[in-house]
């Protein structure tokens, strides 16, 4: 049960984000060179330079109907990339401190700035509509469930927020979800569950109908920085400072399988982002590499 694939490398600093590409065959990752590099999976040994911009990035979202990619730097800019037009790459300066996550609903990008606001874009102008000041802290991580209309913001403060995800009034507060940050949020399909994860280590399974924990567990050694499902929602996988992936069973939130340096050729840093396509799981690190795990 997952086995390492290849590993992908030429990036020349960490990694701290991935996203899906122009196919379902294609993955994008970026990190603290400032490029943003396009992968193919059926020829991974090379990847291609979509953009160069001129800070970390923190962030991606990939829109392949519009040729759009999106990418969210450090200092709080968004970049505004065309897969046939890449030179033309514009960034717009919005939030004060980073992007630290991107996400899509329709017409509709939400960026979490670290400036503690939650803001809205238009598509179709590029433009930003609105922004909501959730925390005076940075936010971290967005998910959306679909099934509740319902969108859950990790923070800096240890809280997680639940926002109504057409009219984004706030339903509830999480407070202390976590000690200190939450780097991550996840639904699972069905939307009765949500996940978090942030710098405690610890992993927390709220039942979205009273948001009471239903299960929390010491999931690494240090920060859990990311959670993702899988495409059928059978499994999910979690990342960590302590240079694991962990594969876990969404029905009984056990653990199924760890994904080490040693044993699995996994990574040597932090693995910061992790993205599952359709046949395989992809990891994201510190150790400027990417690897694709398949199982």
């Amino acid at each position: 049960m997952f086995a390492l694939h290849h590993t992908c490398s030429g990036h020349k600093a960490a990694l701290y984000t991935l996203a899906p590409g122009r196919s379902k065959r294609h993955f994008l990752s970026a990190g603290g060179d400032g490029w943003v590099v396009e992968w193919n999976l059926d020829d991974p040994e090379t990847g291609h330079l979509l953009a160069s911009v001129e800070t970390q990035v923190f962030s991606l979202l990939s829109i392949p109907e519009r040729h759009l990619v999106l990418a969210g730097n450090m200092n709080g800019g968004l970049h505004w990339i065309r897969y046939d037009q890449p030179e033309q790459t514009r960034n717009i300066l919005h939030h004060q401190k980073g992007i630290y996550d991107i996400h899509a609903i329709d017409s509709r990008v939400f960026t979490a700035g670290g400036d503690g606001l939650l803001s809205v874009w238009d598509v179709e102008t590029g433009r930003s509509v609105e922004s909501y000041h959730l925390s005076n802290q940075a936010l971290r991580c967005i998910a959306y469930s679909p099934v509740r209309e319902e969108l859950a913001i990790g923070a800096s403060d240890g809280s997680v927020y639940l926002l109504n995800s057409t009219t984004l009034g706030l339903k509830h507060i999480l407070t202390n979800a976590h000690e200190h940050s939450v780097f991550s949020t996840a639904y699972t399909p069905d939307g009765k569950f949500l996940l978090s994860g942030g710098r405690d280590a610890m992993l927390r399974i709220w039942k979205t109908d009273d948001f009471l924990p239903v299960s929390e567990q010491p999931a690494h050694w240090y920060t859990l920085n990311h959670i993702a499902f899988s495409p059928d929602g059978a499994l999910f996988a979690t990342a960590s400072r302590d240079k694991t992936v962990k594969i876990w069973d969404t029905r009984s939130f056990s653990l199924l399988k760890v994904l080490d340096t040693i044993r699995d050729g996994g990574h040597i840093n932090s693995v910061n982002r992790l993205l599952w396509q359709s046949d395989c799981l992809v990891s994201a690190s510190d150790d400027r590499t990417v690897k694709i795990w398949e199982g």
